[in-house]
């Protein structure tokens, strides 16, 4: 046992430590404390305007970096990031949600304390549903050794995990055990064996193998292991929605999104006419496959995933799948000379019109338009079906929320996304109902210095549901988008109807380095992208 350090101290110095070298949130009075302890650290805080928008920007800088946090008081702040925090978990993002809480004392003898909810417990009850592991601060005795499996249990997960400090144990020395190593899982060496070997087997004997690559390979960044199969033994590659961007989606190899009836028709027609599908880190849901459109056969598929690869109808378990990926990299790399793609062609030249701006034309303009050091941030409804068909150039480079699908994701995401990686610059694609929601995150990106372009799809209410059952609940109120330098600080804005508009704006949005721009795009409410009318044509016949 190492000398006793204070509790507070200890967590920052293990989250630094991680990784965390910037954490958000908005302070309350039962995490002041831990705030002063912060702004003594080496890690910066990011004020954020909301508690939802920090988990969101936690969310995102967890994608980029490998592990994010953020701190928030107790009730109303820890409670109101619930939805980001599940997304957080439905999407495998490892986020360290810091909540602080009455003291230990002040919880024994004063029960009618503000921002309590009922039993001081059941803050931790409501976590503990969308976290892989909780933990609350208060035995001195083995809190050290709490937050270090809090940290480890994150990683290990990919998911978010919660850590509750009562505002008098912040000061508390704790007791270290350096010499305790985390438990890690393992991969059985004859069941990954017997997985390999039944995999090259199947390999060899393939005439068209597609590789589908998945979320989990994003999560667990194998994007280079990923990299390295696909060019080693030159296979042709999808991405699912969900893992777009896993790979450089300019690469030679690359079919684009396959998603069923709603993707690329060249993936679609390669995936589903492949005689060996390669799928790694795919998860089987609605939105990957299609809303459940997609044609996929188990006798021609070999699914790895966290965990286990099924083959067939043959389950090898306890095979983690970056044990698989290197194993396959050993013996495959070099082994199907010719068996991938056709070079990319290059997008067609943009030529701008003194037309109304459509979606189509929007996506055909940002393909031309998206610069090496960008990373595409999108919220959900037709921005993301729309950006099926949006190729971004480097591995990882794509961020959204498109398996659980929260609207409000894309601008706080960028915020985050940008502070971790502050090389790129972060384009938003973000509708004018979802911007409604969070897009205040804008002024803190001002406040920084950040500069990233926003383009708000304003199409004057809520798209998606419009074409699954419209109505008038369907309608938002009418904002000046292009005006909100004037409430937010340095911004510059633009209001843009046809694409001759659109090409100022974004020549303009680019030469601005130290300010974000937003473009509000003007578009018609019955102009959806392909996918998303497709989508929503399936949906509404369920209702």
């Amino acid at each position: 046992m190492t000398e006793p350090v204070a509790i507070g101290r200890y967590l920052l110095a293990k989250l630094h430590e991680a990784g965390v070298h910037d954490m958000f949130g908005v302070p309350g009075d039962y995490i002041l404390r831990f705030y002063q302890e912060l702004s003594q650290s080496p890690i910066r805080h990011v004020g954020t305007t909301r508690e939802d928008t920090a988990a969101f920007a936690a969310d995102a800088y967890a994608r980029c970096r490998g592990i994010g946090a953020l701190a928030v008081t107790y009730g109303v702040g820890a409670l109101n990031c619930v939805n980001a925090v599940a997304g957080a978990h439905a999407e495998s993002s490892p986020v360290v949600v810091i909540s602080g809480a009455p003291g230990v004392q002040e919880q024994r003898l004063d029960p009618l304390l503000h921002h309590r909810f009922g039993p001081y417990r059941l803050q931790r009850e409501i976590f503990e549903r969308i976290t892989c592991f909780t933990a609350v601060l208060d035995d001195p005795l083995i809190c050290c050794r709490q937050i270090d499996r809090a940290l480890a249990a994150a990683r290990e997960h990919c998911k978010p995990v919660y850590i509750e400090l009562p505002r008098d144990r912040v000061d508390v020395p704790g007791h270290p055990f350096p010499g305790e190593e985390p438990s890690r899982a393992e991969s059985d060496p004859a069941s990954l064996q017997e997985a390999v070997a039944e995999t090259l087997s199947l390999l060899e004997a393939a005439r068209a193998p597609v590789l589908v690559a998945g979320v989990e390979l994003h999560r667990r960044g194998l994007q280079e292991a990923l990299l390295k199969l696909v060019e080693g033994a030159d296979l042709a590659v999808a991405s699912t929605l969900t893992g777009k961007s896993v790979l450089g989606e300019r690469h030679r190899n690359y079919l684009g999104v396959y998603e069923g009836a709603l993707g690329s028709a060249k993936a679609r027609e390669r995936v589903e006419q492949a005689d060996l599908l390669l799928m790694l880190g795919v998860t089987l849901n609605d939105v990957d496959l299609g809303i459940y459109t997609a044609k996929l056969d188990a006798n021609r598929m070999v699914r790895a995933s966290q965990g286990e690869v099924i083959i067939h109808h043959h389950r090898y378990p306890q095979v983690l799948l970056a044990d698989f990926v290197g194993a396959l990299n050993a013996r495959l790399t070099g082994t199907r000379p010719g068996a991938g793609g056709a070079p990319v062609e290059a997008s067609p030249a943009f030529v701008a019109q003194d037309a109304h701006m459509t979606v189509a034309r929007l996506i055909a303009r940002l393909n031309s338009f998206i610069q090496p050091d960008m990373l595409v941030v999108c919220d959900t409804g037709d921005c993301l079906f729309a950006a099926i068909d949006l190729m971004v150039h480097d591995k990882s480079e794509f961020l959204a929320a498109a398996f659980y699908t929260t609207m409000g994701f894309a601008v706080p995401a960028a915020l985050g996304a940008q502070v971790a990686t502050p090389d790129h610059r972060a384009l938003v694609l973000v509708g004018d109902g979802a911007f409604q929601m969070t897009g205040t995150e804008l002024s803190t990106a001002a406040r920084l210095g950040l500069n990233p372009i926003v383009i708000v799809f304003n199409n004057r209410g809520y798209s998606t549901e419009r074409f699954i059952l419209d109505g008038p609940f369907n309608d938002i109120s009418t904002w000046h988008f292009e005006r909100l330098g004037e409430l937010f600080g340095p911004l510059r804005g633009y209001s843009v109807h046809t694409e001759l508009e659109f090409e100022s704006a974004l020549a303009g949005a680019l030469a601005e380095t130290s300010a974000p721009s937003l473009i509000n795009v003007h578009l018609s409410p019955d102009d959806p992208s392909p996918a998303m009318r497709r989508l929503a044509e399936h949906l509404g016949q369920l209702i």
